[in-house]
């Protein structure tokens, strides 16, 4: 089956990478750990930010690593197995996880903050300026 393009659009130019970003935000999330985002509203100290959280309840703060790769913010968690444990039920593994958002050029990670098991990151949006620039025409003869 071939794949059409659906930015293929003679009025969309130099959007190649889009696709290609989109393939890569489809797959390779499995829906763990769960997360929210939110728009936080500038206030008199911080301007308008984006807000991710996420469910990390269990994880210590030595155990999560917040980093910004090739234009993607990624969040992991690594959990040890305890092996001193012995259970008897155990419904609450240990596992691992990594969690990616592509982010927009421009786009700044303000910080992160581990609080009652939810992990907050918070992105300043880069403030766009308008730009008109106005093209001089060569005419040739």
């Amino acid at each position: 089956m071939t794949r059409v393009p659906s930015l293929s659009s003679p009025f969309l130019l130099g959007f190649d990478e889009i696709e290609r970003i989109l393939d890569r935000v489809a797959k390779g999330s499995d829906g763990y750990p769960p997360y929210n985002i939110e728009r936080v509203p500038r206030d008199t100290e911080s301007p308008d930010r984006l807000r991710i959280t996420l469910a990390v309840a269990g994880f210590t703060r030595d155990q999560l690593d917040v980093s910004v790769e090739d234009s993607q913010l990624v969040i992991r968690g690594r959990q040890q197995d305890d092996k001193t444990r012995h259970y008897i039920h155990r419904g609450i593994a240990a596992r691992q996880f990594q969690r990616t958002f592509v982010l927009a050029d421009g786009m700044e990670v303000l910080g992160a903050d581990l609080r009652n098991g939810l992990l907050s990151v918070d992105l300043v949006r880069p403030q766009l300026e308008r730009i008109v620039k106005s093209i001089a025409i060569n005419q040739t003869e």
